[in-house]
């Protein structure tokens, strides 16, 4: 599963690096929960936790139904 998140991590990067920001995919747990860092732009941004949620989380439960959640650690 790990390749799977960070494929789809590779494919919303860009975006978060247009805005000067980026994730780092940290662990992904048997469980379904993936741990990433937001560093640059997002990891002081007062939208990052809506950031995290509505679009890395969405995106990687869309793409991979074994996702539970996302968290920023």
């Amino acid at each position: 599963m790990r390749e799977k998140v960070e494929d789809v991590l590779n494919r919303i990067k860009p975006s978060l690096q247009a805005d000067g920001g980026d994730v780092e995919l940290i662990e992904v747990g048997e469980d379904g929960v993936i741990k990433v860092r937001l560093m640059g732009a997002c990891g002081s941004c007062p939208m990052s936790q809506m950031t995290l949620k509505m679009g890395i989380e969405k995106m990687l439960k869309k793409e991979i139904p074994e996702v539970v959640e996302v968290i920023a650690v």
